[in-house]
């Protein structure tokens, strides 16, 4: 976490002091909603895609990794049909701000919002995450054939 950067989930800015640190814009929940995509059409890894070892992907955000991540999964024959994720963090609190970030992500995905679900969870104070000094993300996903 980083003082001064933005906390941003599939391009909806959180207000929060700190944001996740990282060559992209970071966003933890779109990255792992890229990686159970791919990984549920057996199509690789978000690093192999869009690796943190090519400029080309520094700064680019969380709903352009999602669609780039749609146009993988058509290329390939399938289409996203659900994803369920999950945030761990202790804050920001995820929960005023879930239907806009659902809404934003199934949008990039061209899905309708009520197939994805988002969730948060704190880690009770235990740990890096619990201390506020880091955060992650869980995701699955399910597609099917376009």
């Amino acid at each position: 976490m980083r003082r001064g950067r933005p906390f941003l989930l599939a391009g909806i800015r959180i207000p929060h002091p700190a944001g996740p640190d990282g060559h992209s814009d970071a966003d933890p929940l779109s990255h792992a909603v890229v990686d159970a995509l791919l990984g549920a059409a057996c199509l690789g890894d978000i690093g192999e895609h869009f690796p943190d070892s090519d400029p080309r992907w520094r700064g680019t955000s969380g709903p352009e990794f999602l669609k780039r991540t749609r146009a993988l999964l058509a290329k390939a024959g399938w289409k996203p049909v659900h994803v369920d994720a999950t945030l761990l963090c202790e804050r920001p609190k995820l929960g005023p701000h879930k239907r806009r970030v659902a809404a934003a992500m199934a949008k990039a995905l061209g899905m309708i919002p009520s197939a994805v679900n988002l969730k948060a969870k704190t880690m009770e104070g235990l740990g890096p995450i619990g201390a506020g000094k880091a955060l992650a993300a869980q995701a699955v996903a399910t597609v099917a054939r376009a």
